[in-house]
């Protein structure tokens, strides 16, 4: 099948998706998950964690939404996905907590999504994740609703670590300053 054949099918299954949400607005976020964080992920249900979704990598975005209302989300990836959603927080050391929704393949083993009820300035935080260990790459999630999406920036781990040695750096320069001065 022709990538552009796919593609558009797979538009069309998230139309047929979206309208259940009665999609005013519909935005997309893009991630990759290689190389990502890891985390033990739940099970679809949210009845209990994962036997083999143990250190899977992951990709989190936290999001609120401008009007109430249902909202449709369906994620594409290069690899067997599953889609979960939080409120207000996600804590990977807790994959339970807070936890709303989750599903793996909705209309295949590469596509997750559902229909969740999302209340007006809330905070939300999707997260993108394998199947297993080894299932990761690009995806695409597309949002559709009544509001608008705001998507928050997420600091990557390395942006703190980058961060704290700046600062390292910063007081190392002051010191050395202050010894001079007093030499």
């Amino acid at each position: 099948m022709t990538m552009f054949l796919k593609s558009t099918l797979l538009a069309l299954a998230f139309f047929a998706f979206a309208s259940t949400a009665q999609a005013d607005s519909i935005h997309t976020i893009t991630g990759d998950t290689t190389g990502a964080a890891i985390f033990d992920r739940p099970v679809e249900n949210l009845s209990g964690l994962s036997e083999i979704g143990t250190d899977v990598s992951f990709n989190q975005f936290t999001f609120t939404v401008s009007a109430a209302g249902a909202y449709s989300f369906l994620t594409t990836a290069a690899f067997d996905s599953l889609a979960f959603l939080y409120s207000p927080s996600f804590d990977p050391s807790s994959s339970l907590t807070n936890a709303l929704i989750g599903n793996d393949d909705l209309l295949g083993t590469t596509t997750s999504g559902f229909v969740a009820n999302l209340d007006a300035g809330t905070t939300y935080v999707l997260v993108i994740t394998g199947f297993e260990g080894f299932e990761y790459g690009k995806h695409s999630t597309t949002i559709g609703g009544p509001g608008d999406v705001t998507i928050s920036a997420v600091p990557e781990p390395e942006t703190y670590a980058l961060m704290a040695l700046g600062l390292g750096v910063v007081g190392l320069a002051r010191r050395r300053a202050q010894s001079l001065k007093t030499a």
